[in-house]
């Protein structure tokens, strides 16, 4: 008499989650807590000073901060386009037609471009409101504009320098191969994120006046 044969349940395959990833979202966990603060000051000194914030909105040109806005977000898209040609595995423009020809260098070039775009327009109208007498020591309210957009500000340079290093290493390396497409969309996650927190910001400063 034979013996049936037993059959050994195949290993289970456990895909754990990117180290590298879950501790890009837990550090940016605790720059949203370092952001609400910010929130916190602004309206607190808004509250305390509203005949100071009536005066002080004034100054704003809504009209340029928007468009600066706009390049801001139209750069959340072009940086996406890049990590969907980094999921691809595709780091260079190829043959074609439509988005899908160029690879994530170009995106995160053009990324790039708009991101400086937006550093650079709210230097100038930092300029254009000094000149109107708000400065960051003239009350309240330009402490408060001058803290919450300039560490923005700090925070969209420290982007356009991780863009900087990825297409870098992107350059530097033979292939490109899955830690490359992971640091993508490691960056990725803090572009959008400082994108994100701008247009709060946008919303709270340009039109909750």
């Amino acid at each position: 008499m034979t013996t049936p044969a037993t059959y050994a349940p195949a290993p289970r395959t456990v895909k754990r989650p990117d180290p590298v990833s879950v501790g890009t979202i837990v550090w940016l966990g605790s720059e949203v807590m370092f952001f609400a603060g910010l929130f916190a000051i602004y309206f607190t000194l808004r509250s305390t000073s509203p005949g100071i914030w009536e005066e002080g909105t004034q100054a704003l040109n809504v009209t340029f901060a928007f468009i600066n806005t706009a390049i801001l977000v139209t750069s959340s898209v072009t940086c996406q386009f890049g990590v969907l040609a980094a999921e691809r595995m595709q780091p260079y423009t190829v043959k074609g037609q439509g988005w899908r020809s160029l690879g994530m260098v170009p995106w995160f070039w053009i990324t790039f471009a708009l991101g400086a775009t937006f550093v650079a327009g709210q230097v100038w109208e930092y300029a254009q409101l000094v000149e109107h007498g708000v400065t960051i020591s003239s009350d309240p309210y330009g402490a408060a504009f001058y803290l919450t957009t300039g560490f923005h500000g700090l925070h969209v340079a420290g982007g356009l320098i991780a863009m900087l290093l990825t297409i870098g290493r992107v350059y530097a390396v033979k292939k490109f191969t899955h830690k490359e497409a992971t640091t993508t969309i490691v960056v990725s996650y803090y572009w959008h994120f400082v994108d994100i927190v701008w247009i709060a910001l946008f919303a709270v400063i340009y039109f909750l006046q």
